[in-house]
């Protein structure tokens, strides 16, 4: 399994298991586990993880995991992004271009992002268009079935 993989199921198991009350702690946590990690890479884990700091009256805050239903209500919402603004893509090696209504391809991007689809490194998303940095091992084919099992109503 992949290193940022590993991660992100330490801080789930971290945030369920423990009342952790800051970014500091919970990096001295995954120290402990044997997680080398920066700030800026933690603060990024969290947002994708979509963790949320809840309050416990005079105790303070610390931070929680979204439920199953907030979860899968953000699923949703990202699939009607992407399904919204898709016009069409186009591959070379391990790039795919993904065109999409004009002033979509922010949310698109942010929806793929989010959907955590292994086969995508990255996006960088334009007005009209996103940069899709897949995996070397993954090209067209294997990017267009990541699709499809994510969202269900996606057609090439």
């Amino acid at each position: 399994m992949r290193e940022r993989t590993l991660r992100l199921k330490a801080i789930r198991r971290l945030i369920k298991s423990h009342r952790i009350d800051s970014q500091e702690r919970l990096l001295q946590h995954l120290g402990h586990d044997g997680f080398v990690v920066t700030q800026a890479t933690l603060s990024r884990d969290l947002k994708l993880l979509k963790v949320s700091k809840v309050s416990e009256g005079a105790d303070g805050y610390y931070y929680t995991l979204p439920s199953e239903e907030q979860e899968r209500e953000a699923q949703q919402n990202y699939i009607q992004d992407f399904v919204r603004g898709y016009v069409s893509m186009d591959f070379s090696a391990n790039l795919c271009v993904i065109r999409t209504l004009t002033g979509h391809a922010d949310s698109l991007a942010l929806a793929l992002d989010s959907l955590g689809i292994e086969e995508i490194l990255g996006t960088v998303a334009g007005d009209d268009t996103v940069l899709v940095v897949l995996r070397e091992t993954v090209g067209a084919t294997g990017l267009i079935d990541a699709l499809r099992q994510h969202i269900p109503d996606f057609e090439e």
